[in-house]
């Protein structure tokens, strides 16, 4: 039961709620490439917030509110650790399908799709003519392997959405699949998922991985519900991601980067 207060939970004194809260908010902080980013987006000054990774200080309760809604948590992160409370979370979990699409289908080795930072491109969805490039961030959590990225501004405010950093905010879980990987891949409480697939390219440098996406929606005489995609593993924060986080969005055929036309050959039919 949710909020449920246990004896052990009564006994706990002011340092130990600080210490519990700050262990599970650096649980929850390393999800992100960028602390002084996360801390922007939940409007908290760094110093502090390196207090409440510290279990130095402890958070106004409307600051404590601020980061439970953010992260999608409920105030049990001052009681318990943040594992346990995710632990049975999800429809995956099921024990009906755990052993099919579940924590059966985890464990993806680091060699076969590395942790760190990919740059994407693939056809776009709505811009026939368009090219679509993107950033997205590979992390482990427990035997798990997840993603998350953010669409480009120009892409949502072309489309008439707003481009606010929720809004805009994607996040997936990779599956081992027989000849590579699949993500399933959504917005925050959204209806609409897309699934990737992605098989590793044998090329020199062996960091490239290729395949296609998909859109759950209906068919359109004037977009497209499948695409060729192509990751690059760009690995740890650097000047190169910096570089293709400047660059992402949309694009012509021309101006994309030159191994990556070559693997979505958009002038071929996808089959």
């Amino acid at each position: 039961m949710p909020g449920k207060i246990t004896p052990h939970t009564t006994d706990m004194s002011p340092a130990d709620l600080r210490k519990m809260f700050g262990a599970n908010l650096r649980v929850l902080a390393d999800t992100y490439p960028s602390v002084s980013q996360l801390c922007r987006e939940l409007g908290i000054n760094r110093t502090q917030f390196n207090r409440y990774l510290s279990g130095e200080s402890f958070p106004r309760p409307d600051v404590l509110h601020r980061i439970c809604g953010f992260f999608d948590v409920d105030a049990r992160i001052l009681l318990e650790p943040i594992d346990t409370l995710q632990a049975d979370h999800g429809v995956l979990n099921h024990p009906f399908i755990n052993d099919y699409i579940g924590s059966g289908m985890t464990n993806i080795p680091k060699d076969v799709f590395p942790d760190g930072f990919y740059r994407f491109s693939r056809l776009s969805f709505t811009e026939t003519d368009l090219i679509i490039t993107g950033l997205v961030f590979v992390f482990r959590r427990d035997t798990h392997t997840f993603m998350r990225g953010y669409e480009a501004k120009e892409a949502m405010r072309q489309q008439g959405l707003p481009t606010d950093p929720t809004t805009r905010e994607f996040r997936g879980v990779v599956l081992p699949q027989e000849e590579g990987v699949a993500a399933l891949v959504s917005h925050r409480r959204t209806m609409a998922t897309s699934f990737n697939y992605l098989n590793r390219v044998a090329s020199f440098q062996n960091h490239y991985w290729a395949g296609y996406a998909t859109r759950t929606v209906r068919e359109s005489a004037t977009g497209r519900r499948v695409a060729r995609l192509v990751y690059e593993h760009l690995g740890a924060f650097g000047p190169s991601v910096l570089k293709a986080a400047r660059e992402i969005g949309f694009c012509r055929t021309e101006d994309l980067i030159p191994y990556h036309r070559k693997l979505i050959q958009p002038e071929r039919p996808f089959f």
